[in-house]
């Protein structure tokens, strides 16, 4: 079993950054691959970014590349570094695990408020 828990989330301007943190639980966590999702009001969860347990990542292009995910096994944390925010990022972000060929994510955290100002 896999716990989650997001953290880093806030009010920020236009142009800034935040790093978001998903800690972990449980002795598999490096075997998983971790998701970040996010989704704003009225509007349909999406995926962000994931990471596997060997580091390969892949990311949505809207995020232009100024979003890098990254691992750190030995701390069981997965950090998503979001750069030059823009008012439309703004929704709850999630982190998520699933197994390596798993089809599905099987454990979610409860989420950080990113909120963007204009």
């Amino acid at each position: 079993q896999v716990r989650l828990i997001e953290s880093g989330g806030g009010l920020v301007q236009a142009g800034g950054s935040l790093r978001l943190s998903c800690a972990a639980s449980g002795r598999t966590f490096s075997t998983y691959t971790i998701g970040w999702f996010r989704q704003a009001p009225g509007k349909e969860r999406e995926l962000v970014a994931h990471i596997t347990w060997s580091g390969s990542t892949y990311y949505a292009d809207f995020l232009r590349g100024r979003c890098p995910v990254s691992r750190d096994n030995a701390k069981s944390t997965v950090y998503l570094q979001t750069n030059r925010l823009k008012p439309e990022d703004t929704a709850v972000y999630y982190c998520a695990a699933r197994r390596a060929s798993g089809p599905l994510y099987e454990y979610w955290g409860q989420g950080t408020q990113v909120t963007v100002s204009s």
